[in-house]
């Protein structure tokens, strides 16, 4: 199924400014609400789809790559699946204050204390160009903390010995109430007994010791799509560090590092590569093997060719990010001028200093370097 435009989704223009973002995805959370339509499948959709697009555009990197590179530019083709419910609730006190679950009665519809996220992770991925022209990919090791399978990432031995705080009664919130010559002033605290989980342990875990969570290596495949650059950052929900006693996990941030190829340049979608001829090939003509991508190819030298000609082999190149174009191979033809000859050469070659083709006659085809410079700035 296509995803829509976030910003057709938030019903702002792409030049909307942050304030407007939220605003509009303030009004379409609170209009479609699982707690003001119970039940209701397709106003549960629309709300996930309206917090997918706010996760995105509220942040600058990500909104600059969604512009860029479409949804594969800020999903990286890994196939998330998007915001789960219990990761937008737990980003709910950053759009509104924290007190959204007052809109509908009670916390967020029983919700209890405020869902928690881990720590993201970075790591840097080096690629070929290769495989950033074809995608890839990649099982990568990565050291991070998940969910205890002994509690099941509670913190109490065999998942069970929890009980509710009775400072909080379970909300993870305490209320203050202070008498002022103003009159009565409330504030809202974490609560100090549970650090606003609502539950506390009386019997910690054998495994985590409590933690809820344990320090890990894992071996994680990652699918890099066709097309990316030196300094993209793709991103894999849930797969970063797990929380302490429950919670969401973070993501994993993956940055492309592109590694130097042998032979050939990019630049943009387009591969460079110069190619060496003799002055011999470059009279006479011939056939050529020149590297590619995807291997090597054969290509003809016309006879008579100049030294700066470029060849152009067209789709050779790296495919867009987006899928809709692919880039080509330019081929710059350089003539070798050998530093030793022999005497035999010599001789050959003075014989032909005087031979009427052999004089430079350029004609109104042949550009001048500055021209060539000049289309190339243009």
């Amino acid at each position: 199924m296509t995803k829509r435009d976030y910003y057709e989704i938030l019903g702002v223009s792409r030049g909307a400014a942050q304030d407007e973002i939220k605003k509009a995805y303030r009004k379409i959370a609170i209009k479609f609400h699982p707690d003001k339509n119970p039940g209701d499948k397709e106003a549960e959709d629309k709300f996930k789809e309206a917090a997918e697009a706010y996760e995105v555009l509220s942040n600058p990197d990500k909104r600059e790559r969604y512009d860029r590179f479409g949804h594969q530019g800020v999903e990286g083709g890994f196939g998330s699946g998007g915001v789960n419910m219990e990761d937008i609730f737990s980003r709910f006190d950053d759009i509104f204050g924290g007190g959204f679950g007052d809109f509908f009665g009670g916390s967020g519809g029983g919700r209890g204390a405020r869902m928690k996220k881990g720590s993201n992770l970075r790591i840097k991925l080096k690629l070929t160009l290769e495989e950033i022209a074809n995608g890839v990919e990649k099982k990568i090791k990565v050291k991070r903390y998940v969910s205890c399978d002994s509690c099941d990432g509670n913190g109490s031995k065999n998942g069970t010995s929890l009980k509710t705080c009775p400072t909080c009664q379970g909300t993870g919130q305490v209320r203050k109430v202070v008498n002022t010559m103003l009159g009565q002033m409330v504030s809202t605290n974490t609560c100090p007994s549970c650090n606003g989980e609502g539950q506390t342990i009386s019997q910690s875990c054998d495994k985590c010791h409590g933690e809820g969570r344990i320090y890990k290596e894992e071996v994680i495949p990652i699918k890099i799509p066709a097309g990316v650059s030196e300094g993209v950052q793709l991103s894999m929900s849930g797969k970063g560090n797990a929380p302490k006693r429950g919670g969401i996990p973070g993501d994993l941030l993956i940055v492309i590092e592109e590694v130097e190829d042998e032979n050939l340049k990019r630049d943009g979608n387009n591969v460079h590569y110069d190619l060496y001829i003799s002055f011999i090939d470059a009279c006479l003509g011939t056939t050529v093997e020149v590297p590619t991508i995807n291997g090597k190819v054969k290509i003809p030298i016309e006879a008579g060719t100049q030294s700066g000609k470029v060849l152009r082999l067209r789709g050779k190149g790296i495919r867009d990010l987006n899928g809709y174009s692919t880039g080509d191979q330019l081929i710059h033809v350089n003539i070798w001028t050998p530093k030793k000859l022999s005497s035999d050469e010599k001789k050959v070659l003075e014989s032909l200093r005087s031979a009427e083709n052999f004089k430079p006659q350029p004609g109104k085809s042949e550009r001048s370097f500055f021209e060539k410079m000049k289309e190339f700035f243009e």
